[in-house]
C-alpha cells in the first residue's frame, strides 16, 4: 500500500456499500455463500499450494492452512444452513415467564451489529487464521477489514484476490490492509469488533488504545500460548501411552516447524521418568529431516522468516539460563537442500529445567520446535504447574487411569479452551 491509504475510505466503503448489501440478505442466504465460495477455493487449491511453499512450509504444514482455512468455511456454512433462520433475527433459548399468568414474557434475540470487523492475523497460518475469522463475521452480516501479519501476507493476498475474483462476496465485505493500521484504530465505533492474534506484548498494546477503551469496543485477543502435555505417573516406558506421548510431543514441535499456538511448549513429566522421555525424544526428534520442503524426505521446513528465526534463537537463550539444553543445532544440525545455508531453519531444540516452578517455560514463548522438560514429584504439581501457563488454548493428559483423567479435567478446563486425553 502507499504511505497515504486511506482508512476512512476503506471504513466508509464497508459500512457504507458492503453493510447495506450484506443485511439485505439473511443467515441462509450467507451461508449459502460461503459453502459456494469454499468449493470455489478448493477448486483452485494447487495455485495456493504454490504461493504457500515460500513461507517454508511442507505440504501437510500447508494444508492445515489451505485446506483447513477452506474446511471452516465448510463448516460456518454447515452450521449456518443448518440452525440458522431464514431472517436476520436468531431467538436464543424459549421465552421465559417475567410475570404471572404469561402476561408478561421476554426472550433474548440476536442480531448483526451493524458494524465493521477488523480482523489482525499471526503470521504462521495467513489463510486458516483468515478464514476462521471471516467465515463466523460474514455469517453474521458483518463486512471484514482483514490485516495479515507482513512476512507471510502474500498469501492471504492471494486467497482475499481469489475470493474477489469469484464474484461470490459482495463488494467491500472484505478487505485487505497489507502494512500499517494508521489511523484505523481511531475511526473503530461502538458497532465494530476487533480481533487479534499475535504476541502478548502487542495485544495489550492494542487493547489499550484510548478510542477502544473510551467506547468500549470488543476486543478478542489470541495471543501467547504457553500449551502443555502431562505424562502422568501412571504411565511407565513399557506402556503404548508412552509412545503415544513421545510421537505426539514431537509431532507439535515439528508440525509448521512449531510455528502452531497449540504447539507443546510444557511438557510436564514425573521426575522418575524424565530420562526415558528426554532419551525418547531425542532419538525421534534427531530422526527428523529438515530442510527445502521441495527435497524428497524432507519432513519439516524453515521457519517464515530470518527475523523469526533470530527471535525464536534469542528466546532459547532466554530459556537455557535456568535450564540444560539437551537437543539444540550444536547436535548436527544440517538441513537438507540447495541454497539452505541462508535459510531460516531452526533445529528442533529440547530443554530441561530442573527446577520446574522456577522455569521461564511459563511466562516465555519461543515459537518455534521448541518444548521444555519440567519434571514433577505428584500428579498434584503437575496439575499445578499446568495452570502455571495463566491460560492456554490447548491441555493434554496422557493417562491409562481414567480417575487420573477425571482428577485432571476439572483444573484443565478452568485454564484451557480445549482438553486432549491420550489414551
Amino acid at each position: 500500500h502507499e504511505e497515504g491509504l486511506d482508512f476512512a475510505e476503506a471504513m466508509a466503503f464497508a459500512r457504507g456499500t458492503a453493510l447495506p448489501t450484506l443485511l439485505r440478505t439473511h443467515f441462509q442466504d450467507r451461508a449459502r455463500v460461503l459453502k459456494a465460495l469454499a468449493a470455489y477455493l478448493m477448486e483452485r487449491k494447487e495455485e495456493l499450494y504454490a504461493i504457500s511453499a515460500h513461507t517454508g512450509s511442507t505440504r501437510s504444514d500447508s494444508w492445515i492452512d489451505i485446506e483447513g482455512g477452506i474446511g471452516t468455511l465448510f463448516a460456518y456454512a454447515s452450521i449456518g444452513g443448518k440452525d440458522l433462520p431464514s431472517s436476520n433475527v436468531l431467538h436464543e433459548g424459549p421465552a421465559m415467564r417475567l410475570g404471572a399468568n404469561n402476561h408478561f414474557i421476554g426472550s433474548h434475540v440476536m442480531v448483526p451489529k451493524r458494524g465493521v470487523a477488523l480482523h489482525i492475523n499471526a503470521f504462521n497460518f495467513p489463510m486458516w487464521g483468515m478464514l476462521e475469522k471471516f467465515a463466523p463475521s460474514f455469517l453474521a452480516g458483518m463486512p471484514c477489514l482483514v490485516k495479515p501479519a507482513t512476512a507471510t501476507s502474500y498469501v492471504a493476498e492471494a486467497c482475499v484476490r481469489l475470493i474477489v475474483d469469484s464474484g461470490l462476496v459482495p463488494v467491500g465485505a472484505l478487505q485487505l490492509i497489507v502494512g500499517g493500521t494508521g489511523d484505523l484504530f481511531e475511526r473503530l465505533d461502538e458497532a465494530d469488533v476487533v480481533t487479534f492474534t499475535g504476541s502478548a506484548d502487542t495485544a495489550l498494546m492494542l487493547k489499550a488504545h484510548p478510542n477502544l477503551l473510551k467506547k468500549s469496543i470488543p476486543f478478542n485477543a489470541e495471543a501467547d500460548s504457553l500449551n502443555c502435555a502431562i505424562l502422568a505417573p501412571d504411565v511407565t516406558p513399557d506402556d503404548p501411552e508412552f509412545d503415544l506421548f513421545i510421537k505426539e510431543v514431537a509431532r507439535e514441535m515439528t508440525a509448521k516447524a512449531g510455528q502452531k499456538c497449540t504447539a507443546i511448549r510444557r511438557t510436564i513429566v514425573p521426575a522418575n521418568r524424565v530420562d526415558a522421555v528426554a532419551t525418547a525424544l531425542k532419538a525421534r526428534l534427531s530422526k527428523t529431516v529438515v530442510g527445502d520442503p521441495a527435497v524428497e524426505g524432507v519432513r519439516m521446513g524453515a521457519l517464515a522468516s530470518k527475523a523469526q528465526q533470530t527471535d525464536v534463537a534469542e528466546r532459547v537463550a532466554q530459556l537455557a539460563k535456568n535450564c540444560e539444553l539437551l537437543l539444540s543445532a550444536s547436535d548436527g544440525f544440517s538441513p537438507k537442500g540447495e541454497g539452505v545455508s541462508d535459510g531460516a531453519f531452526f533445529a528442533p531444540t529440547l530443554l530441561l529445567a530442573r527446577d520446574a516452578a522456577a522455569s521461564d517455560a511459563h511466562h516465555l514463548e519461543a515459537f518455534g520446535p521448541v518444548t521444555t522438560l519440567l519434571p514433577y514429584g505428584d500428579f498434584e504439581e503437575a496439575l499445578h504447574l499446568a495452570t502455571m501457563g495463566r491460560g492456554s488454548l490447548v491441555g493434554t493428559v496422557c493417562t491409562k487411569t481414567p480417575a487420573l483423567a477425571a482428577q485432571a479435567v476439572p483444573t484443565f478446563a478452568a485454564w484451557h479452551g480445549r482438553m486432549l486425553v491420550l489414551d
